[in-house]
């Protein structure tokens, strides 16, 4: 019997060959043997969009490895039909990555809590390796495991994560958190150093809430609370910052900290809280990158309710699912009582199989924008680019709050302007509706593109043509809406209002103008007016048109369509507008 491999943070380096720009295949085969699930996917990682992780391939099957773990003479084991399952499973995805033409060095099978737990895992590392002519598995200790699933996995779809925020991974058989702040240096060791891992998984908690009596489940239940208190008061004496959030919070200030939260347990949580969304229908199907106010989070006692009472489906949650949310409410309550000033919650798709490739990527490639690599703006058009990103800046006036959420500070910059002069051969009704599916299904799971920059680029590219959407749209338009004013309340005034400043463009530019030529024809800058008692704000924007294209616009149906654009379908925008059309010397 060939000896478990297992992966620590001392030998990773050695047992983890970084990626390289010249390797003669890109592709990826990674197989995440979770105590709840296996699954399976193949990834490309070819230049230049090494970045966003391009999915090729994605399935899972359903064998629980924590509920094959039968107690015998010699400890935990899995039965011999649980091996069998799980070999005839990677056999016939060893097959699936040969025809994709993965190298068989590039095929890495990871295995995670209920494998570490098993007293024969060696008859299941000979099983795997002879149902897949030779392949090795190799064993996550508890803080690679933090650092590929709650740290890396995470951070996989995140731009940034700048101050710090909290990140929790809940699986089957276990739960970590950690502390992970991106604008410091080293800070995936440091937040894997700093990682604890609990053993209460949703599978490990559902099995002892159904088989144990109460003075067991109250015992437990102590003792994982016991357990977040202690990882948040030593994250805390470890990190500045975070004590300072909690300092802050404890004298009555309203200090708040984010949290991101990733394992098929808590995204079964997510999908709870979306089923119950007070934007209904929900626009965006994905749990990955959903997320919530602190107030909504805490709501485990409406949640639970829902779980026991909704007799329908609820998307995204399966029956294995739901028969687990009273463990996995359990362990959000033990960490609400830990962490009483949650700020922001987010739910991220990442996992092992994510994690596992951007700790192969160099430093420069990992920490890059991905929104950047998505845009593909080349060196021949970045000094456009540049130039219309200025005019977008100079049409915002001073006073927008600078957290509130608009698509330059968003980064969505270059992928907005990607579209001013795109699709002009179609009618502006189509290109409106175009805009707002585009939003909700391009780039599924793409890094950076949350729900949020989702919904604000959606509806800036949406009024650059107009806001002109019919009835069945009006659910999807109104949906993103919402889900950007949950973040601001001036978020989608501010995301249209940008689009619209983007539908200015294209009628003094027919085509893509070069740089000089665009900043000398155009000028823009806005202030806002406060309103008068109780009437709304104003924001006036003034352009500028050098002499030689004024024949091209006319001012006054330019500022009826700038504001048909921030009030179509009858809405009130949160502000009036006033353009103002003026000569340049």
């Amino acid at each position: 019997m060939s000896a478990p491999k297992v992966i620590t943070l001392d030998n990773l380096s050695t047992q983890l060959q970084p990626w390289r720009p010249d390797d003669d295949s890109h592709l990826y085969a990674i197989v995440d043997m979770g105590s709840n699930g296996i699954r399976f996917s193949i990834t490309s990682l070819a230049p230049p969009t090494t970045r966003l992780l391009l999915p090729i391939y994605s399935a899972r099957a359903a064998i629980s490895l924590f509920d094959a773990l039968t107690l015998s003479p010699s400890g935990l084991v899995f039965p011999s039909e649980t091996m069998d399952a799980v070999g005839s499973a990677l056999s016939r995805f060893h097959q699936i990555a040969l025809l994709h033409g993965v190298p068989r060095s590039q095929i890495l099978i990871l295995a995670t809590e209920a494998m570490r737990r098993a007293a024969n895992a060696t008859q299941m590392l000979d099983s795997i390796a002879k149902a897949t002519g030779g392949l090795s598995v190799q064993i996550l200790d508890p803080s690679v495991e933090t650092l590929f699933g709650a740290v890396m996995g995470s951070r996989s779809g995140l731009v940034a994560v700048k101050g710090g925020a909290l990140f929790l991974d809940l699986g089957g058989g276990s739960v970590q958190m950690t502390w992970v702040d991106t604008s410091q240096a080293h800070y995936e060791f440091q937040a894997a150093l700093a990682g604890e891992s609990l053993p209460y998984g949703a599978a490990k908690l559902t099995r002892v809430l159904e088989e144990q009596p109460p003075e067991i489940h109250q015992a437990e239940i102590g003792t994982l609370e016991e357990g977040i208190d202690r990882i948040y008061a030593n994250l805390c004496s470890r990190f500045p910052a975070l004590q300072a959030i909690k300092s802050t919070h404890d004298r009555g200030e309203g200090a708040t900290v984010d949290v991101y939260m990733c394992g098929g347990g808590f995204r079964g949580y997510g999908s709870m809280l979306m089923h119950n969304d007070s934007i209904s229908p929900y626009p965006i199907s994905s749990i990955n990158s959903y997320s919530v106010p602190g107030r909504v989070f805490r709501q485990t006692s409406e949640m639970r309710r829902l779980n026991r009472e909704y007799d329908g489906k609820i998307f995204g949650m399966s029956k294995r699912r739901r028969r687990q949310f009273p463990a996995i409410a359990t362990v959000i309550e033990a960490f609400i009582a830990a962490v009483p000033n949650i700020g922001r919650v987010t739910f991220c798709g990442g996992s092992n199989r994510q994690g596992i490739l951007m700790m192969k990527l160099p430093l420069e490639i990992r920490e890059s924008n991905p929104l950047d690599v998505l845009a593909q703006v080349s060196q021949k058009e970045r000094l456009v680019f540049d130039a219309v990103l200025r005019l977008l800046q100079a049409a915002l006036p001073d006073n927008v709050q600078p957290n509130t959420p608009t698509p330059i500070c968003l980064g969505l910059g270059s992928l907005l302007i990607r579209r001013i002069w795109d699709r002009c051969g179609y009618d502006s009704t189509t290109n409106a509706s175009f805009a707002l599916h585009d939003a909700v299904t391009r780039n599924p799971d793409c890094p950076g593109l949350t729900h949020l920059t989702r919904a604000v680029l959606g509806l800036a590219v949406c009024a650059r043509w107009g806001t002109s959407i019919g009835p069945s749209d009006e659910h999807l338009f109104q949906g993103l809406r919402r889900i950007a004013d949950g973040h601001d309340k001036d978020a989608s005034f501010w995301a249209m209002y940008s689009g619209a400043i983007c539908g200015i463009l294209p009628t003094i530019f027919p085509i893509m103008p070069e740089p000089d030529e665009l900043l000398s024809a155009i000028t823009l800058h806005a202030a806002i007016e406060p309103g008068k008692s109780d009437k709304r704000d104003k924001v006036i924007l003034s352009i500028g048109l050098a002499s030689k294209y004024q024949g091209n616009v006319n001012p006054e149906a330019l500022a009826d369509e700038f504001q048909s654009a921030l009030s179509n379908k009858g809405d009130k925008a949160q502000f009036k507008t006033s353009v103002r059309v003026t000569s340049l010397s």
